[in-house]
Protein backbone atom coordinates (compact mmCIF):
# COMPACT_ATOMS: atom_id res chain seq x y z
CA UNK A 1 0.00 0.00 0.00
CA UNK A 2 2.89 2.53 0.91
CA UNK A 3 4.60 1.49 -2.60
CA UNK A 4 1.46 2.35 -4.37
CA UNK A 5 0.95 5.92 -2.51
CA UNK A 6 4.70 6.71 -3.31
CA UNK A 7 3.88 5.44 -6.86
CA UNK A 8 0.72 7.71 -7.01
CA UNK A 9 2.69 11.07 -5.65
CA UNK A 10 5.45 10.46 -7.95
CA UNK A 11 2.95 10.49 -11.31
CA UNK A 12 1.04 13.30 -9.75
CA UNK A 13 4.27 15.25 -9.56
CA UNK A 14 5.79 14.02 -12.91
CA UNK A 15 1.96 15.02 -14.66
CA UNK A 16 2.05 18.59 -12.86
CA UNK A 17 5.79 19.23 -14.40
CA UNK A 18 4.81 17.81 -18.14
CA UNK A 19 2.05 20.82 -17.68
CA UNK A 20 4.79 23.21 -17.84
CA UNK A 21 6.39 24.38 -20.95
CA UNK A 22 9.39 25.18 -20.85
CA UNK A 23 10.68 28.87 -21.71
CA UNK A 24 10.63 30.05 -25.38
CA UNK A 25 13.87 31.53 -26.48
CA UNK A 26 15.17 33.97 -29.25
CA UNK A 27 17.97 35.41 -30.05
CA UNK A 28 18.59 38.14 -32.83
CA UNK A 29 21.70 40.35 -33.63
CA UNK A 30 22.42 43.64 -32.87
CA UNK A 31 22.62 45.82 -35.13
CA UNK A 32 26.62 46.90 -34.93
CA UNK A 33 27.27 43.09 -35.18
CA UNK A 34 25.54 42.59 -38.07
CA UNK A 35 26.95 45.28 -39.59
CA UNK A 36 30.58 43.30 -38.66
CA UNK A 37 29.01 40.60 -39.62
CA UNK A 38 28.28 41.80 -43.34
CA UNK A 39 31.56 43.95 -43.99
CA UNK A 40 34.14 41.49 -41.96
CA UNK A 41 32.94 38.71 -40.33
CA UNK A 42 30.90 36.66 -42.44
CA UNK A 43 26.72 36.57 -41.98
CA UNK A 44 26.48 32.78 -41.94
CA UNK A 45 29.02 32.68 -39.47
CA UNK A 46 27.17 35.19 -37.10
CA UNK A 47 23.59 33.29 -37.54
CA UNK A 48 25.52 30.36 -36.95
CA UNK A 49 26.56 31.99 -33.62
CA UNK A 50 23.53 33.37 -33.03
CA UNK A 51 21.61 29.89 -33.65
CA UNK A 52 24.25 28.13 -30.78
CA UNK A 53 23.25 30.67 -28.58
CA UNK A 54 19.83 30.19 -28.76
CA UNK A 55 20.34 26.29 -28.56
CA UNK A 56 22.85 26.64 -25.78
CA UNK A 57 20.05 28.57 -23.43
CA UNK A 58 17.29 26.18 -24.44
CA UNK A 59 19.57 23.37 -23.28
CA UNK A 60 20.03 24.82 -20.21
CA UNK A 61 16.80 26.02 -19.18
CA UNK A 62 14.59 23.02 -19.75
CA UNK A 63 17.46 20.96 -17.71
CA UNK A 64 17.07 23.14 -14.88
CA UNK A 65 13.29 23.91 -15.73
CA UNK A 66 13.88 27.49 -15.13
CA UNK A 67 11.86 30.17 -16.61
CA UNK A 68 8.69 27.49 -17.60
CA UNK A 69 6.56 28.83 -19.17
CA UNK A 70 8.25 32.18 -19.65
CA UNK A 71 10.61 33.67 -22.34
CA UNK A 72 13.94 34.71 -23.07
CA UNK A 73 14.67 37.40 -25.62
CA UNK A 74 18.61 37.86 -26.30
CA UNK A 75 20.30 40.58 -28.59
CA UNK A 76 23.77 39.04 -29.74
CA UNK A 77 25.45 42.38 -29.30
CA UNK A 78 29.47 41.71 -29.91
CA UNK A 79 31.46 38.70 -30.88
CA UNK A 80 35.26 38.46 -31.61
CA UNK A 81 36.84 35.50 -33.16
CA UNK A 82 40.10 34.08 -32.05
CA UNK A 83 40.74 32.98 -35.55
CA UNK A 84 40.17 34.83 -38.87
CA UNK A 85 36.43 33.67 -40.38
CA UNK A 86 36.78 32.13 -43.61
CA UNK A 87 35.04 35.61 -45.19
CA UNK A 88 38.30 37.12 -43.47
CA UNK A 89 40.50 35.04 -45.17
CA UNK A 90 39.10 35.42 -48.38
CA UNK A 91 38.99 39.09 -48.37
CA UNK A 92 42.54 39.69 -46.90
CA UNK A 93 45.14 37.77 -49.28
CA UNK A 94 47.88 36.08 -47.24
CA UNK A 95 45.90 36.11 -43.78
CA UNK A 96 46.90 32.86 -42.30
CA UNK A 97 44.72 30.65 -39.69
CA UNK A 98 47.53 30.36 -37.65
CA UNK A 99 46.82 34.17 -36.45
CA UNK A 100 44.98 33.84 -32.56
CA UNK A 101 43.97 36.53 -30.77
CA UNK A 102 41.50 36.93 -27.36
CA UNK A 103 37.73 36.42 -28.37
CA UNK A 104 34.57 36.66 -26.69
CA UNK A 105 30.64 37.80 -26.86
CA UNK A 106 28.04 40.41 -25.19
CA UNK A 107 24.98 39.65 -24.91
CA UNK A 108 21.64 41.56 -23.41
CA UNK A 109 17.91 40.78 -23.27
CA UNK A 110 15.56 39.72 -20.91
CA UNK A 111 13.72 37.34 -19.02
CA UNK A 112 10.11 37.24 -18.61
CA UNK A 113 8.41 35.00 -16.22
CA UNK A 114 5.44 32.82 -16.74
CA UNK A 115 3.76 35.47 -13.95
CA UNK A 116 4.71 38.93 -16.35
CA UNK A 117 7.80 39.75 -13.86
CA UNK A 118 10.71 40.96 -16.29
CA UNK A 119 14.31 40.39 -15.24
CA UNK A 120 17.19 42.53 -17.73
CA UNK A 121 19.93 40.43 -18.79
CA UNK A 122 23.52 41.18 -19.73
CA UNK A 123 26.32 39.45 -20.19
CA UNK A 124 30.18 39.81 -21.55
CA UNK A 125 32.77 37.89 -21.67
CA UNK A 126 36.52 38.40 -23.34
CA UNK A 127 39.31 36.40 -22.93
CA UNK A 128 41.94 38.25 -21.15
CA UNK A 129 45.14 36.40 -21.55
CA UNK A 130 46.26 35.30 -24.97
CA UNK A 131 48.12 32.55 -23.61
CA UNK A 132 45.00 30.71 -23.54
CA UNK A 133 43.55 31.19 -26.54
CA UNK A 134 46.76 29.31 -28.93
CA UNK A 135 44.33 26.31 -29.52
CA UNK A 136 41.02 28.09 -29.68
CA UNK A 137 38.87 27.52 -32.66
CA UNK A 138 37.39 30.35 -34.52
CA UNK A 139 34.46 31.74 -32.54
CA UNK A 140 35.80 29.39 -29.05
CA UNK A 141 35.95 31.93 -27.10
CA UNK A 142 32.39 33.17 -28.27
CA UNK A 143 30.90 29.95 -27.68
CA UNK A 144 32.27 29.60 -23.89
CA UNK A 145 30.53 32.60 -23.15
CA UNK A 146 27.32 31.57 -24.09
CA UNK A 147 28.04 28.31 -22.15
CA UNK A 148 28.38 30.33 -19.20
CA UNK A 149 25.62 32.39 -19.46
CA UNK A 150 23.11 29.81 -20.46
CA UNK A 151 24.56 27.89 -16.86
CA UNK A 152 23.92 31.03 -15.13
CA UNK A 153 21.04 32.16 -15.98
CA UNK A 154 19.41 28.65 -15.68
CA UNK A 155 20.80 28.41 -12.15
CA UNK A 156 19.37 31.40 -11.03
CA UNK A 157 22.58 33.27 -10.81
CA UNK A 158 22.85 37.11 -11.71
CA UNK A 159 23.80 37.61 -15.08
CA UNK A 160 26.23 40.02 -15.50
CA UNK A 161 30.00 40.11 -16.98
CA UNK A 162 32.99 38.83 -15.01
CA UNK A 163 35.18 40.90 -17.39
Amino acid sequence: MRTLAIATVALLASGAAALAAPASVSVTIGPELREKAVKTYGVKDVDRLAQHLREDVERELARTGAYEDGRVELVLTDAVPNRPTFKQMSDTPGLSMQSFGIGGAAIEGQAVAADGAVTPLRYRWYETDIRQTWANWIWTDAEHTFDRFARNLSQGRRVVAQR
